[in-house]
């Protein structure tokens, strides 16, 4: 069973009455199966009241929830012949970052994406998600190599942000978030994205300029995690909440905003209760988007990313 959130008690009180029924002596008779058939009812319906209804500090939670699904699991349900590419040629690996090639119905693609882990000794392997310099670099040379074979990218983000770490600033971490956004700019080949998790800051954007970019409804993606933000301006994180509100980063936010193109539904309860259908829906996603951009010549690839970010945001003189 999923980790439970606090505002997800009500969920866990009726689940809990029903694996208790499930396990009584006599279940499969009429009554304890009719019993059964209202919980169920009851447990969908609060379950559907609670997610309609998330205030985007809930939504954030959602978002960092340990048993959603990261890069991996993605790749496990949509993708087929994965071969994992490794090291940026310069330094390292960097395993915050997964990058290689696959078959998208036996199209063969480039895939990239943060992976954060399930556990202690996964979370120190992955960096709790964190990109070094030498990741950024990693996904620099995936996108040439894409480039080079006209293969589509597609990106999984989710990450709180970069490392902010010594010996990250020391190795140049500025310039190799800067040389991803160029790189991704100068593609000629489609580009895919999708917002799965946390979209922390330039931690996220590094990997993030798709010709189409979805967001899974119970993501978040801001310049700034709500913690960060309360720090900086009220002096105190507990404010934190208040900064999500302010900061417009759910997926509805982001929409109306034009930052984002397509929200992606996810299952209800969110995307850690079933791994198969988020995936689906993500699947569709990627499909459809990258059906429109086939029709575009390299040119017009090009010319749509450029327009994409240049008409973001509002000019005022």
């Amino acid at each position: 069973m999923p980790s439970v959130l606090d505002f997800e008690a009500p969920i866990a009180e009726i689940e809990a009455q029903l694996d208790e029924l499930r396990n009584m002596p006599g279940m499969g008779t009429d009554q304890m199966t009719k019993e059964c058939a209202g919980l169920e009812a009851k447990l969908a319906k609060v379950r559907a009241n609670i997610y309609k209804r998330l205030t985007p500090q809930q939504k954030v939670m959602v978002a960092r929830h340990p048993d959603r699904p990261y890069t991996l699991d993605y790749i496990n349900n949509i993708f087929t012949d994965f071969t994992e590419l490794h090291g940026d040629r310069l330094f390292r690996d960097d395993q915050a970052i997964i990058c290689g090639m696959a078959k998208l119905n036996g199209e063969p693609v480039m895939v990239m994406g943060h992976q954060k882990g399930r556990n202690t000794k996964e979370n120190i392997l992955r960096n709790f998600g964190m990109v070094n310099p030498e990741g950024y670099r990693k996904t620099q040379r995936m996108m040439e190599m894409a480039e080079r074979f006209k293969r589509p990218v597609i990106t999984f983000v989710d990450t709180p942000g970069a490392y902010p770490g010594i010996g990250a600033e020391e190795r140049g971490q500025a310039e190799a978030i800067a040389k991803s956004l160029m790189k991704m700019a100068e593609l000629t080949v489609p580009m895919v994205t999708v917002i799965a998790g946390e979209g922390g800051s330039g931690g996220a954007l590094a990997i993030a300029m798709g010709n189409r970019v979805g967001m899974l409804e119970h993501s978040i993606y801001a310049v700034i995690s709500p913690e960060g933000c309360a720090s900086i301006l009220w002096k105190d994180a507990s404010y934190a909440g208040r900064a999500a509100e302010a900061l417009k980063l759910t997926s509805k936010d982001l929409k109306e905003l034009n930052v984002i193109d397509e929200i992606i539904e996810e299952p209800m309860g969110g995307a850690h209760r079933n791994y198969k259908q988020t995936a689906e829906n993500v699947k569709n996603f990627i499909l459809s988007s990258l059906d429109d951009l086939k029709k575009m010549t390299p040119e017009q690839l090009f010319e749509d990313r450029y327009q994409k970010y240049r008409n973001m945001g509002v000019f005022a003189e």
